[in-house]
C-alpha cells in the first residue's frame, strides 16, 4: 500500500517539492511547435506548478518566461510580440527570448538601467514538432531526451496533445496498467468476432495475464503474457521511461514506434504529448472484414482551444458531461459505454479524484508494474533530495534510445528478456543505426 505521506511525495510537483525537483532535472515538453508563430500571440502554459508565457520572436527563437513582468508583475500574456521581443503592455518594457531587457521607454534618458533587469526565463529547445523547456538550475542544460519515437524524421512523425484533469501519476499509471485493456476497452468484444490473424485477440481468449516486471536503467519494464498457439505465448512488452514517458504495446514490436509524455501542468492537471511514427501502428483490433471495431478510436473530438491556463487540448467528452456515456451502448456493445480510448481512460483516472487517495487501494499481482514504477520514482526523487544523486537518463539519455514496446509471439520455453532483446534487435528501424554485427 502507498501511504498518505508517500502519495504526497509522489504526486506534488510544484517548486520546492521532491518530485518537482526531480522533474526539473530533465527537459520537459512545453507545447507543440505549431502553437507558436513568429510575432504571434503569446501562449499561456501551466507547467510543473508554474504559470509561464511562451512566444516565438521575429527570427523564430522561442522564449519561455514566468508570466509576470519583472517591473510591476503585470502578466506578459497581454504583451506585444514584436520586432524581436515581447513588450509588456503596462509600461512598455521589452524582453528578448533569453529574458534580457531591451527597452525601458517609460524612463528618461540617463535613468535607463535595463542591464540590471531580466525576465525570469527558461531555456527552450525545439525538435520534431515539440518545444521543450529546461527548468532546472544547471548552468549547462543536459541533453534532450533520447527515445526512438521522438527522434524520427519529422515527415514520418505524428505529434498531438490532450489534457487530463487529474494528477500526473494516476494519469501515467493508466498507460502501464495493461490489465485494464481487456475490460475497460474491449470487455464486450468476443475473440470469435476478431480477425484471427490479429495478435491482440489472444487477450480476449485469456483475459487474465501473467506478468514479469523489473527495474531497468531507463525506468521500469514489464511483459504480460498469455497462451497463444500451442507451445507459444503472446507477450506484451512495455516501459516507463524516466521521469514521465510511457511506451505501451499497441501493435507488433517490429513497428510499434511511439511514446507518450505525461507532463504535470500542476498537481491536478496533466498534458499528455503523444508521438508516433505515421503508419507504424495498426488499427486497434479489427473484425473479420478488416474494419476497426467500434468505440476504439485513438483520437477523439476536441473542444476549441481557449487562452486560459487549462484551456488547451481538451476532449469534448469530459467529466462535465459524464464523458458522453451511453448506458444503452454499455448494455449492448461497449463495456464502458464511452466512445474513444482517451475518454474511456479519462473517466477512470479522473474519477479517482484530482489526486487519488492511494491509501484506499487494495493492490494485486497484476499491479506489480505500477508498484515498481512508483518505487522507482520515489527512490530517484529521495536520492536527489538526500544525496544530490543525478536521476537516471539526465546525463545519459541515450540509455533509452533503443527501448521499444510491442507485441511478440514466441516459444513458451524461452526467457522473456531474451525474447525481448532478440525481437528488439530484429525490429530496428532502418532510419536508425543498427548495432555492429
Amino acid at each position: 500500500m502507498t501511504t498518505e505521506a508517500e502519495n504526497e511525495f509522489l504526486s506534488r510537483i510544484g517548486p520546492g517539492t521532491p518530485m518537482g525537483a526531480l522533474m526539473r532535472q530533465y527537459w520537459v515538453p512545453a507545447c507543440l511547435s505549431s502553437e507558436l508563430v513568429a510575432d504571434g500571440d503569446p501562449l499561456r502554459i501551466a507547467l510543473l506548478g508554474e504559470k509561464l508565457i511562451a512566444f516565438r520572436d521575429s527570427s523564430g527563437r522561442i522564449g519561455i518566461f514566468d508570466h509576470r513582468c519583472p517591473h510591476r508583475c503585470a502578466s506578459l500574456f497581454f504583451g506585444r510580440n514584436e520586432e524581436g521581443g515581447l513588450r509588456c503592455a503596462y509600461h512598455g518594457w521589452k524582453f528578448d527570448a533569453a529574458g534580457n531587457c531591451l527597452d525601458m521607454p517609460n524612463l528618461p534618458d540617463g535613468e535607463d538601467h535595463r542591464h540590471k533587469v531580466k525576465a525570469r526565463a527558461y531555456r527552450a529547445a525545439e525538435r520534431n514538432g515539440l518545444v521543450y523547456v529546461y527548468m532546472g538550475e544547471r548552468e549547462e542544460a543536459p541533453p534532450l531526451p533520447s527515445i526512438e519515437a521522438l527522434e524520427g524524421p519529422p515527415e514520418e512523425m505524428a505529434v498531438f496533445c490532450r489534457m487530463r484533469e487529474c494528477n500526473w501519476l494516476q494519469a501515467l499509471e493508466g498507460d502501464i496498467d495493461t490489465a485494464h485493456f481487456t475490460f475497460l476497452h474491449v470487455g464486450k468484444v468476443d475473440a470469435d468476432d476478431v480477425d484471427p490473424n490479429h495478435m491482440e485477440r489472444f487477450q480476449l481468449i485469456e483475459r487474465a495475464a501473467q506478468y514479469h516486471v523489473r527495474t531497468a536503467d531507463w525506468g521500469t519494464m514489464y511483459t504480460a503474457y498469455r497462451p497463444a498457439q500451442p507451445g507459444h505465448y503472446y507477450y506484451r512488452f512495455a516501459h516507463m521511461v524516466m521521469p514521465f514517458w510511457t511506451l505501451f504495446p499497441n501493435g507488433p514490436l517490429a513497428t510499434n514506434i511511439m511514446a507518450q509524455g505525461w507532463v504535470p501542468m500542476d498537481d491536478t492537471h496533466t498534458m499528455v504529448f503523444t508521438v508516433m511514427w505515421k503508419g507504424a501502428i495498426p488499427p486497434l483490433l479489427i473484425n473479420k472484414k478488416g474494419e476497426q471495431l467500434p468505440h476504439l478510436v485513438r483520437q477523439s473530438p476536441m473542444q476549441p482551444n481557449t487562452t486560459d491556463w487549462f484551456g488547451r487540448w481538451r476532449t469534448v467528452a469530459s467529466a462535465d458531461n459524464d464523458y458522453l456515456i451511453d448506458r444503452e451502448m454499455q448494455r449492448t456493445v461497449s463495456y464502458s459505454g464511452i466512445d474513444g480510448l482517451f475518454p474511456q481512460d479519462s473517466a477512470m483516472t479522473e474519477s479517482m479524484g484530482e489526486i487519488a487517495d492511494r491509501s484506499l487501494e487494495h493492490l494485486v499481482p497484476s499491479d506489480r508494474m505500477i508498484v515498481m514504477s512508483r518505487r522507482r520514482l520515489y527512490e530517484a526523487a529521495w536520492a536527489l533530495r538526500e544525496h544530490g544523486t543525478v536521476p537516471p537518463l539526465v546525463d545519459d539519455p541515450e540509455t533509452s534510445a533503443t527501448v521499444r514496446s510491442g507485441e511478440v509471439i514466441a516459444p513458451a520455453n524461452r526467457d522473456w528478456l531474451e525474447i525481448y532483446e532478440d525481437s528488439l534487435a530484429e525490429a530496428r528501424h532502418p532510419a536508425l543505426p543498427r548495432a555492429a554485427e
